[in-house]
């Protein structure tokens, strides 16, 4: 356990900053808890903070101990509206490296215009839980290298950038593929917790520009609708303008975005 005191203007006392546990900490004025920061590495290796504080005083703390014993770089994700918590990351030293779009789309085929869309001659749609795996992580790999060797992953979602070990298929049964006699076109990934959330939706470059990514997408949201779920939701870096046109086109709204931040 690692406590330093600092001088706070809070209580009479300092707010003492605590290492709880391995890359955990709490902020502590006058023995209440004020503030806690975490840090986690994310599936790609690299390393997310996060702090949780009452007050500008306490989270200014936590993020100085935080830093000192943290190796760099070090990586937070902000919802852009919460403009105090964005300002403490930046008073901290973080600049902000992405912007992600969260979009509503809406699952009704009348609404989206997805009702008679079907997929190109020779391309078959296999539904979530049915795909084969070894063509799976096949044609996510092949995917995942046109990118990287273009726009870079960069420009993808967060969470689906690679993993070190470069398994990127976490569940199989999640994924439903665009499929010709020999191997998978594209694929879309559609989890549902608390809401569904499409995750990636993707087409071989070679295979672009078909309509293939629009008849994952009438398959993926149709089936939702037919669940009873009115809404999915996906995330679009600011910089993929196909994305955006893609979802824009079926009615999808942007609602709010975040920020990944990098010091």
């Amino acid at each position: 356990m690692n406590t330093k005191p600092f001088t706070s203007g809070l209580s009479e006392n300092a707010v003492m900053i605590t290492r709880v546990a391995d890359r955990q900490w709490h902020a502590l004025d006058d023995d209440l808890v004020v503030g806690r920061g975490h840090a986690e590495h994310r599936p790609d290796g690299r390393l997310f903070v996060s702090i949780d504080a009452w007050h500008d005083a306490a989270f200014d703390r936590l993020a100085e101990a935080m830093l000192t014993e943290l190796p760099a770089p070090l990586y937070t994700v902000v919802d852009e509206a919460d403009v105090e918590l964005t300002a403490g990351w930046r008073r901290a030293g973080f600049t902000i490296r992405r912007r992600e779009w969260e979009y509503v789309v809406p699952t009704d085929p009348r609404v989206t215009g997805l009702e008679a869309v079907l997929p190109p001659s020779g391309v078959t749609i296999v539904p979530a839980g049915q795909a084969d795996e070894r063509l799976l992580r096949a044609v996510d790999r092949a995917i995942r290298d046109e990118v990287e060797a273009t726009v870079g992953w960069q420009s993808m979602p967060a969470e689906v950038i690679p993993r070190p070990e470069g398994d990127t298929i976490v569940d199989p049964s999640k994924y439903a593929v665009a499929a010709a006699p020999d191997r998978y076109l594209g694929l879309i990934r559609v989890v549902t917790v608390n809401r569904p959330r499409i995750g990636l939706v993707a087409v071989r470059a070679g295979e672009q520009r078909r309509g293939i990514a629009r008849a994952l997408l009438a398959h993926a949201l149709g089936t939702l609708h037919r669940s009873g779920f009115a809404a999915a939701w996906t995330e679009v870096h600011e910089s993929n303008k196909a994305a955006s046109a893609l979802f824009e086109g079926i009615g999808a709204r942007p609602m709010s975005s975040n920020l990944e931040l990098v010091r």
